[in-house]
């Protein structure tokens, strides 16, 4: 009877365990950027990422509309804004960040205040400091050290602002081939080597498939330095449905495992319309 009752205790609290692991809600974050772009504005498009019922949203450039706009449609909807970008550069030249071109630094350093500026109107903890373009000829050993100095330098001023300093390895086999940061252990690497506590990794799903691949390991390996997340299904980067290469409902069962309480941003194209291609959520037994 002992036995028995040692082992029933002992099957109780697995069971107990695994409950409240599968119940651990996902805190999506949708990509109004990338999303919702049957409406024509970013402002417009925090009501309507509200109206499907996401209580979080992220953007990559909040640049191009009137700030006060934008701060004022956020509040209205009553979102929270969870990231946002660096200055991009210019995007109709290629440009999609500053941070590892030295010849850009005068204008890095004056958009990396701008950068704070958006954050702080926005209500937003987190800013992902993007790399940018290899040019031609260029010097890796440079830009590798531009680009420590100049994450070094965000990540500090972030500091007194509450704000986390992002990194995040890009694909260079679909999205950005001459994208100054590819490699995921690179990236580890830079962050380890700054050693501030308000640098943290962006983990990608898509382009981490892309270019490393073994994701399992590779999150668990590297979930300490983890600040946020973002998925799509490669290689569309559509909605992620069991559609392509990336089973995501192990991806949520795993995320449940491991115990990840951060956002995760919803970072695709919708194949057709947004609210249509919103489906998989409950589909999958989630919610926004």
């Amino acid at each position: 009877m002992i036995a028995k009752s040692v082992c029933f205790r002992k099957l109780s609290e697995v069971c107990i365990r695994k409950l409240s692991t599968d119940n651990m809600s996902i805190k999506f974050s949708a990509n109004i950027t990338m999303m919702f772009c049957e409406v024509p504005t970013l402002a417009e498009r925090y009501g309507a990422a509200k109206a499907a019922g996401f209580k979080y949203v992220e953007s990559a450039f909040p640049y191009f509309e009137p700030l006060e706009s934008l701060r004022d449609a956020k509040e209205k909807a009553g979102v929270e804004q969870i990231v946002i970008n660096t200055w991009p550069g210019d995007l109709s030249k290629g440009d999609i960040g500053l941070a590892a071109l030295p010849d850009r630094q005068q204008e890095f350093e004056s958009k990396l205040d701008l950068a704070i500026k958006t954050a702080k109107a926005l209500n937003c903890k987190r800013i992902h400091v993007m790399a940018g373009m290899k040019p031609d000829n260029c010097n890796e050993a440079e830009m590798e050290s531009t680009y420590i100095k100049n994450v070094t330098m965000a990540a500090k001023k972030f500091q007194p602002e509450g704000i986390t300093c992002l990194i995040e390895p890009l694909n260079s086999r679909i999205t950005a081939p001459r994208y100054f940061l590819t490699d995921v252990n690179k990236a580890v690497e830079i962050i380890k080597k700054i050693n501030l506590p308000n640098l943290k990794l962006q983990f990608d799903f898509f382009h981490i498939q892309i270019m490393e691949g073994n994701l399992t390991k590779t999150l668990e390996k590297f979930l300490p330095y983890v600040g946020h997340i973002q998925i799509a299904q490669v290689p569309d980067r559509g909605e992620p449905d069991r559609q392509g290469e990336i089973n995501f409902p192990y991806v949520f069962d795993l995320l449940r495992k491991l115990n990840y309480d951060g956002f995760v941003g919803l970072e695709y194209k919708p194949r057709g319309n947004t609210l249509d291609g919103l489906k998989w959520i409950k589909e999958y037994g989630l919610e926004v």
